[in-house]
């Protein structure tokens, strides 16, 4: 295997999604770029660096998908639902959670050393909140696994260019930027994070971060995707 980096992502299509390979796109450390998905994601800009692989799968059939995980190293999981609310809890657990560990643990057998997942800040198997708590089960489910690097993603308000769960997120995407500026110390985790830079930083972090002999765990909130951003992509 070359030196370069051999990516496979799930959850290609959606807003985080896009901006990651966006910026992977610019990168020169890229080698294979493997997207994972329900359907086909249409590249008008396809750098030639760049060897891309789309496969249509059922995310519920880990077997859809298993023999496409060999000879990549890193995984970056920005798969889930998108209105938890449209939804029921069953239907939830179903999709953003049993999915998602089925995935991780197909990508742990196949070779898979780096693993990326886009969770949300207060994510705490404890919490009272169903949301909270299922992620941080995810995310508990995860660290069994002992990757030799997981990198969890915490992000509070996604800030979108353009609305795309109706009235409910306009009314967020209105009033988050105006009160972020409130949350600050220890709350600044809170605050609404560019979507463009939050897939900058989730790239950055692929593209960089070392594998390590010892099992790493890393979270990342709202102050590491600032600096992450503001790192120009080699």
């Amino acid at each position: 295997m070359s030196g370069k980096k051999r990516i496979l992502m799930l959850g290609a299509s959606g807003a985080v999604g896009t901006e990651t390979w966006k910026t992977l796109f610019s990168s020169s450390k890229v080698s294979h770029l493997t997207f994972l998905g329900r359907k086909r994601i249409e590249i008008t800009n396809l750098p030639n660096s760049i060897n891309l692989i789309q496969h249509n799968i059922d995310i519920l059939n880990p077997s859809s998908y298993s023999d496409y995980l060999p000879e990549h190293e890193t995984a970056i999981c920005t798969f889930g639902v998108g209105e938890p609310s449209k939804v029921s809890r069953e239907e939830y657990v179903r999709i953003d959670k049993d999915a998602v560990l089925d995935f991780a643990k197909t990508c742990k057998s196949q070779g898979i050393r780096h693993f990326l997942l886009l969770g949300s800040v207060g994510a705490n198997k404890k919490s009272s909140s169903f949301y909270l708590k299922t992620k941080g089960e995810i995310e508990e489910g995860l660290r069994a696994l002992q990757f030799d690097v997981l990198s969890l993603f915490r992000p509070s308000m996604i800030l979108t260019p353009s609305n795309r769960y109706g009235k409910i997120q306009a009314v967020f995407l209105f009033l988050w930027p105006k009160i972020s500026p409130l949350f600050f110390g220890g709350f600044s985790s809170l605050r609404g994070v560019l979507v463009s830079d939050l897939g900058k930083a989730i790239a950055q972090v692929a593209l960089t971060e070392e594998i390590t002999s010892v099992p790493k765990t890393t979270i990342y909130q709202w102050d590491e995707f600032q600096e992450l951003a503001k790192i120009p992509i080699v």
